[in-house]
C-alpha cells in the first residue's frame, strides 16, 4: 500500500510539472506570436491637420458611410481622420457620400461643417441630411404589401430594423451609378465605414490586405477593449458565430489559427466598422449588389440577419476571392479604446524598441484567451444554436406559396436563402429611440 502511494504521488508530480511546463512553453509561444505594433493615435482634436500619404495608390476609392446621433466622435475623430484620408488619396482618387438619418444630436452640424472643409479641399462628395426622424418612421401607415414591416408580439405591425438600414446603406452607394453614367467614373473599391477612431495607416494596411485582392477585407473593432464589438456580423471560417469576444475569438480552426500566427484570418463574414470591398459587383448591369434583409416571411420565424452578413453571402467574389478579417487593423468607438488596442503607440512618446515592440495583446491575454478557448471548444458545441435556426429555416422553405407576410412564390419554386448562416434566433423593430428585440 505505503509504494502505491508513493507511486501516485510520483505520477501527480510529474503530471503537475509537465502541466506547469505546458504552461509556460504555451505562454511563450503565445509572446513569440505578439501583433506588431499598431498606427499612431489619432489626432483627436477639431484641428484639421493633413497628414502626409503613407502608402501609394492608384485605385479610385469610394468612402460610404450612414450616420444617426453620432456628433462626439465626429467632432472629437471621425471629420479630422476623413479630411486627412481624402487629402492623402488625393480628388481625383476619392468621392465621399454620406447619409444621415433624423439625429437629435447636433450630427447635422458636424457633417456640415465637415462639408465644408471637403469642400476646401477640392473633394467630390454628397451628404445627405434627413430631418424624418425614427419616430416619423415608425408612425406612418405601410402601403399593401410594402416589404420591411412584420407584426411582432406586441400585437401591432412593426418597421423591421435591418430592411431599414439596408435602405439607408443602399442610398449611400447612389452616387456609384450616376457618377459612371454621366462621368464615366468607375471606382475599384468602396470603403464602408462606422463612426469609429481611425487613422491613414489603417486604411491602407487594410487596403493591402492579401495583396489587395479580396471580395472584403475588414479591421476589428472594439468599444470596451479587449473585448471586440461586431458580434452580429462575424461569422468564421466555417460559419459559426465568433465564440468569445476576446482573442482568438474564433471557433473554426481556419480562423483561430490564423489568428493566433498573427496572419490575416478567412472568414465568410465580417463588417466590424472598418470594410473594403472591390467594387466590381456593385456595378453588375443585371443584379447591382446591394445590402437587404431577410424576407418578412423568413423574419415571422423570428429570426434575422445582419445586411452587413448577408452582402457577403451575396457577392459572387467571395467565393473566388474571399472575406478577411485583418487584425493588424484595429478601430474603436471612441480614443481611450482606440488607445488601448494600439499600446505601442500609446506607452511612450519615445521610440524605444521596447515601445515598438509592444503588443496590442499581452502574454497573458494569449495564454488565458488559448486556454478559455480551448475548454469552450472540449465542453460546448454551437449546435443547439444552430439546429434551432436550421429548423425554423427548413420551416419556412417548405411553407405554403402565400404565407401572412404576403410573400407569393410560383409553383413549386423552393424558397431558399444564401445567408442562412447569417440567422440568429431574434427579431429587430425600430423604435424612437433607436432599435429593440421582440
Amino acid at each position: 500500500m505505503p509504494v502505491l502511494n508513493i507511486r501516485m504521488k510520483r505520477f501527480l508530480v510529474r503530471v503537475s510539472l509537465l502541466t506547469v511546463a505546458f504552461f509556460i512553453f504555451d505562454l511563450f509561444w503565445s509572446h513569440s506570436r505578439s501583433a506588431p505594433p499598431g498606427p499612431p493615435v489619432p489626432d483627436s482634436t477639431q484641428n484639421y491637420i493633413f497628414k502626409t500619404r503613407t502608402a501609394a495608390s492608384d485605385e479610385r476609392i469610394f468612402i460610404a458611410s450612414t450616420h444617426w446621433n453620432n456628433e462626439i466622435v465626429l467632432r472629437s475623430h471621425w471629420n479630422t481622420a476623413i479630411l486627412n484620408l481624402a487629402h492623402s488619396l488625393g480628388p481625383e482618387n476619392v468621392y465621399v457620400s454620406i447619409v444621415e438619418s433624423g439625429s437629435y444630436d447636433n450630427t447635422k452640424g458636424a457633417l456640415i461643417e465637415l462639408d465644408y472643409y471637403l469642400g476646401e479641399l477640392g473633394i467630390n462628395r454628397t451628404i445627405s441630411l434627413s430631418d424624418a426622424s425614427h419616430a416619423d418612421a415608425i408612425s406612418r401607415e405601410p402601403e399593401e404589401g410594402e416589404e420591411g414591416w412584420i407584426d411582432t408580439p406586441r400585437g401591432r405591425r412593426e418597421l423591421r430594423r435591418i430592411p431599414f438600414l439596408s435602405r439607408e446603406r443602399n442610398e449611400s452607394l447612389k452616387p456609384l451609378a450616376w457618377l459612371e453614367k454621366e462621368f464615366g467614373l468607375k471606382f475599384d473599391k468602396i470603403l464602408f465605414l462606422n463612426d469609429v477612431v481611425f487613422t491613414n495607416d489603417d486604411f491602407y494596411t487594410l487596403l493591402d490586405t492579401n495583396f489587395g485582392s479580396y471580395a472584403a477585407a475588414c479591421a476589428l473593432d472594439f468599444a470596451k477593449p479587449p473585448a471586440f464589438y461586431d458580434t452580429f456580423a462575424l461569422r468564421d471560417s466555417d460559419g459559426n458565430e465568433a465564440m468569445m469576444q476576446t482573442w482568438p475569438y474564433f471557433r473554426g480552426r481556419k480562423s483561430r489559427r490564423a489568428m493566433e500566427r498573427n496572419e490575416i484570418v478567412p472568414v465568410k463574414s465580417c463588417w466590424n466598422s472598418m470594410v473594403i470591398m472591390d467594387a466590381t459587383p456593385f456595378y453588375d448591369r443585371v443584379s447591382p449588389l446591394q445590402f437587404r434583409g431577410i424576407p418578412d416571411s423568413l423574419a415571422t420565424h423570428h429570426l434575422e440577419g445582419s445586411e452587413c452578413c448577408l452582402i457577403h453571402a451575396d457577392n459572387p467574389l467571395t467565393a473566388q476571392k474571399g472575406v478577411w478579417l485583418n487584425p493588424h487593423v484595429r478601430v474603436a468607438y471612441s480614443g481611450e479604446a482606440y488607445e488601448a488596442v494600439h499600446p505601442a503607440a500609446t506607452a511612450s512618446t519615445t521610440t524605444s524598441s521596447d515601445a515598438v515592440a509592444a503588443a496590442w495583446t499581452t502574454g497573458w491575454q494569449r495564454l488565458t484567451g488559448r486556454w478559455e478557448n480551448r475548454m469552450r471548444r472540449w465542453f460546448t458545441s454551437a449546435g443547439l444554436k444552430s439546429r434551432r435556426v436550421f429548423h425554423r429555416l427548413r420551416s419556412w422553405q417548405k411553407s405554403s406559396n402565400t404565407d401572412r407576410g404576403g410573400e407569393k412564390k410560383k409553383k413549386n419554386q423552393k424558397r431558399v436563402e444564401p445567408g442562412g448562416f447569417c440567422l440568429v434566433d431574434e427579431s429587430h423593430v425600430i423604435v424612437e429611440l433607436g432599435w429593440a428585440h421582440v
